[in-house]
């Protein structure tokens, strides 16, 4: 009983410590996000308190037009950039967490084949066909744990770009 409690203890740990990785994760992404959007903010306001100021010394309807033309330009340009670093950041936590999660269902299925294998040392030999049905189990468990792992591979993109140096 002790080894069953110790084998739900460390299963609790490992869960723990994966639910801490994706949350601090989520609070980096979240705090890159943020920063990203407060940088855009300054941008555009000074952007536009530049381009108020020269439009108010502007005389020429040709001008004034050409002011308004060029601070839609600028501005469009720049909330497209933040858009693309944005996507970069949700990119790279898609990538963390498809880590994640295939480090998670290859732990789980070690720990469960490790259960599996101990159950089978403790029967008796002598009821027949038991120990071929567990083996049969055992192969069928390993087969799910890899397709779930294709699956969840393909599903979160396992490529991701290199981080930019800063």
């Amino acid at each position: 009983m002790i080894m069953e409690t110790d084998k739900f203890s460390e299963l609790h740990r490992k869960n723990m410590e994966m639910a801490m990785r994706l949350a601090k994760a989520s609070i980096d992404n979240t705090q890159r996000v943020m920063a990203l959007q407060s940088q855009l903010a300054k941008s555009l306001y000074d952007i536009s308190v530049k381009s108020a100021k020269a439009q108010a010394k502007v005389k020429n309807p040709k001008d004034l037009l050409q002011l308004q033309t060029e601070y839609a330009r600028e501005t469009t340009q720049r909330v497209l950039e933040m858009a693309g670093k944005v996507a970069d950041i949700g990119n790279a936590a898609r990538a963390d967490f498809s880590q994640v999660l295939a480090e998670q269902l290859v732990s789980g299925k070690e720990d469960f084949m490790d259960s599996l294998q101990k159950i089978m040392a403790k029967l008796p030999n002598r009821i027949p066909g038991v120990s071929a049905a567990i083996e049969q189990a055992m192969a069928a468990a390993n087969s799910a744990f890899e397709q779930i792992s294709k699956v969840s591979s393909a599903a979160m993109g396992r490529t991701r770009k290199p981080k930019a140096s800063k």
